[in-house]
């Protein structure tokens, strides 16, 4: 790698991970994209395949099939690897196979002298951040999970159909697990500057349940897509890139990623969805929303749902 070069090392070259990649080049965000997968000839081809689109690329961008010694010099290591959401199947019905194989990833990855950020995709995205958290040995800011980033974003995506404003204007978080037990945070959501509830007010066709259905919405949309194509990449693929482009850039932007808590919202050795203020070093600190009591609750409830479903990850960070 050359000086002052960013490395990008993605491991997972499925659905997700060849759509981070895609979407990586298109928006000419790394210097350098390393492909890594137990399916040599898939990320072989992908690697091929990316590179014949260079010529249509923002800026130039090395793309290769590489394996974990490709990870010493990298700024990120991506993971999109794991098991797949099946029909049916939560998030957390993953936790066990998934912890399994992160065990054996991260610790390739770390013998191999990677020093920089670990960014996780993979479901259930805040359990398994914690896995790769204790399983590297880095420091909590340098461990993050996509968490309720794309669940915002289809927050946003939704509330600016409903009001007829461009999702660009609207201000809206969605917090906790990515998961069953996410919430809205209603209290701080707000369009153009001005809140949903004087929205609400002040437009007599705007009713609250209709809100309460877009919630639902988002919170269902995983399984929809599910059930419809079989898979969820793009959205996931997109909120990858956005997050890699803040730290990459320096932005100092706020994200709502899986980050870990130690007091923040009065809970401590977790990582859950909560905003986040994104930066070179990884989260350089979590902005913490005054929440209704409702909020609270519901947040509350998120955390020990987690917490419950941690066991694989409990009995094997020793």
């Amino acid at each position: 790698m050359q000086k002052g070069v960013n490395r990008v090392a993605l491991i997972g070259t499925g659905s997700v991970g060849s759509s981070y990649a895609f979407a990586l080049l298109n928006q000419g965000v790394t210097e350098e994209l390393v492909l890594i997968d137990l399916n040599k000839e898939k990320s072989e081809g992908d690697a091929m395949d990316l590179n014949h689109g260079m010529a249509f690329a923002p800026s130039p961008t090395k793309i290769w099939y590489g394996d974990y010694s490709d990870c010493r010099n990298a700024d990120l290591v991506v993971l999109c690897a794991g098991a797949n959401q099946k029909p049916g199947e939560t998030r957390l019905d993953l936790v066990e196979k998934n912890t399994r194989i992160f065990q054996s990833i991260v610790e390739q990855v770390m013998k191999n002298g990677f020093d920089g950020i670990f960014l996780v995709a993979t479901n259930p995205v805040d359990i398994l951040t914690y896995a790769v958290w204790k399983f590297s040995g880095l420091p909590k800011e340098r461990v993050i999970g996509s968490g309720t980033l794309l669940d915002t974003a289809r927050f946003r995506f939704l509330l600016g159909e409903y009001f007829h404003v461009d999702t660009r204007n609207v201000h809206a978080y969605i917090i906790g697990e990515h998961g069953d037990t996410e919430l809205p945070v209603w209290s701080h959501a707000d369009i153009a500057g001005r809140s949903v509830s004087d929205w609400i007010e002040s437009h007599a066709e705007i009713r609250s349940d209709d809100l309460e259905d877009l919630f639902i919405n988002v919170r269902d949309a995983a399984y929809h897509i599910i059930q419809r194509k079989g898979a969820t990449y793009y959205g996931i693929a997109m909120s990858l890139v956005r997050l890699t482009k803040a730290i990459l850039q320096n932005e100092n932007s706020v994200l709502t990623v899986s980050a870990y808590l130690h007091g923040e919202y009065g809970h401590k050795d977790i990582y859950i969805g909560v905003p986040a203020v994104v930066n070179r070093t990884g989260i350089r600190e979590i902005v913490e929303l005054d929440l209704t009591e409702e909020e609270n609750e519901k947040f509350t409830h998120s955390v020990d749902v987690l917490k419950k479903a941690m066991d694989p990850v409990y009995k094997r960070k020793s």
